[in-house]
């Protein structure tokens, strides 16, 4: 999911004009959108379906991390225990 900068960046009169088109944008892409004022980003929308799957992996991510500190830690259970 990389950013195309002459696509995905758009100043927020966009979406306050038109935020149908941004939400289709989002949608049908699969990247998210930065909103810019006065050339600053200030917020990142998102499609929810793109941000819930994310925050899945991330979920998934950081338990996996946490198994192998565990391991690395000697904080481990045997199967018959």
């Amino acid at each position: 999911m990389k950013t195309k900068f002459s696509e995905d960046i758009i100043p927020v009169s966009v979406l306050k004009i038109n935020p149908s088109k941004v939400v289709k944008q989002v949608q049908e892409v699969h990247r998210p959108v930065v909103l810019t004022n006065r050339g600053r980003g200030v917020a990142v929308v998102q499609a929810l379906q793109d941000y819930e799957e994310n925050m899945e992996q991330q979920a998934f991510m950081k338990g996996v991390v946490k198994g192998l500190v565990d391991l690395e830690e000697g904080r481990e259970v045997a199967l018959s225990d």
